[in-house]
């Protein structure tokens, strides 16, 4: 077992109200001593559940939310991507992703042995021995493999009960030694499966707005992937805490793919809906560049993932953006899409600039595209 920190291992004696309530009460503390005592365990919050933890560390708590979940039954929309009927299929799509700014697709391509596999790939990683893990644990994103627990944990109002590795798998691919060696194969074959996956979407999608059905393509948005394999540990008090907090993705289109134990919600009309995991099913959801890029026809819409007294979850999430490298490619509102009626939105930006931008803010709560507002 790893011995922890003693401003972490130590239980406090505040008085915490839930998240459900409406205040909190947490004392003045020395929060980045903690961050960094934390930090430099270099073994996440999953230590800390390995751990035995009744009691989260106050880093990790948060603000009560104050929109409510749901309590009515939501029919979350399923799309068949093998359906003959396209025009149906991208109808649906076109409806999803104005409204929702989320769907599931099945009959996708992607075999669900290798979708098992890949999250068991996942589970492998985070259940490696606390010494070959740390040989990852970097908060340097020019790294090949980053391993960590929030990368905006120094930035953000509080930590999340998360923890996180992720590599940019296209355009320019790791060599295969360089990735963990118990995940390295599958997480080469499901990346390169997805990215098979992402030209089906961009074409579909670019139907769904009346254009060359390869104009998305063409700009390219499905050029660029990066792969994160998340692991949500379980939570002594998931009440207080949250396993990512609401945020918009920062790329032009995710693909999921979640275990069994749900968490996942998503915000619509004032309330959190739930995303319930579907066997052989993959969430696929609309990012800023894609919204800002259809001058808002498309929604990139509000979500997070709760924590939860069940653990671990994992879940891997395929990003379809460049990474960190610089690009000279500028993006704007497709001409296509702005009138005189319906001018231009936002300004143009590089993928770049706009992703630098995302890291540094972090998952403070605040919609990210108001940086790129006219």
């Amino acid at each position: 077992m790893i011995p922890l920190p003693k401003s972490l291992s130590t239980p406090h004696t505040v008085v915490i109200k839930t998240m459900a309530t409406t205040s909190s009460i947490v004392p003045c503390y020395d929060r980045p001593t903690e961050l960094k005592a934390f930090d430099q365990t270099k073994s996440g919050v999953k230590a800390l559940a390995d751990a035995g933890i009744r009691e989260i560390p106050r880093i990790f708590v948060h603000q009560p939310d104050p929109l409510p979940k749901t309590s009515t039954p939501f029919e979350f929309p399923i799309i068949d991507l093998g359906s003959t009927d396209r025009a149906s299929t991208v109808q649906k799509i076109l409806e999803a992703s104005e409204t929702l700014g989320f769907f599931q697709v099945v009959n996708h391509g992607i075999p669900v042995p290798v979708m098992n596999e890949m999250l068991q790939g996942v589970r492998r990683f985070y259940d490696q021995d606390p010494e070959v893990k740390r040989r990852f644990y970097t908060r340097d994103p020019s790294r090949t493999v980053v391993y960590n627990s929030n990368f905006d944990l120094y930035s953000s109002p509080a930590a999340n009960w998360r923890d996180t590795f992720y590599t940019s798998m296209d355009p320019s691919p790791p060599r295969p030694e360089d990735l963990p060696e118990v995940c390295r194969d599958i997480q080469i074959e499901y990346s390169n499966q997805v990215l098979k996956l992402g030209g089906v979407l961009f074409r579909l999608i670019s139907e769904a707005l009346k254009l060359n059905r390869n104009h998305l393509g063409d700009l390219d948005c499905d050029k660029g992937l990066v792969f994160a394999g998340h692991c949500y540990p379980a939570c002594p008090q998931p009440d207080l805490t949250m396993g990512a907090t609401k945020h918009t993705d920062d790329g032009f289109l995710t693909v999921l793919l979640q275990a069994e134990i749900g968490g996942l919600q998503i915000l619509h009309d004032q309330q959190w809906v739930d995303v319930p995991p579907i066997p052989g099913a993959l969430v696929v959801n609309i990012g800023d560049l894609l919204q800002m890029i259809t001058n808002d026809k498309l929604r990139s819409v509000e979500h997070r993932v709760v924590a939860n007294e069940k653990g671990p979850r994992v879940s891997v999430a395929c990003f379809f953006r460049t990474s960190r490298a610089p690009s000279t490619k500028v993006y704007g509102p497709i001409k296509e899409l702005v009138s005189d009626e319906n001018p231009a939105r936002y300004r143009e930006t590089t993928v770049h600039e706009y992703i630098q931008y995302s890291s540094t803010k972090g998952l403070d709560g605040l919609p990210r595209l108001l940086h790129l507002k006219l």
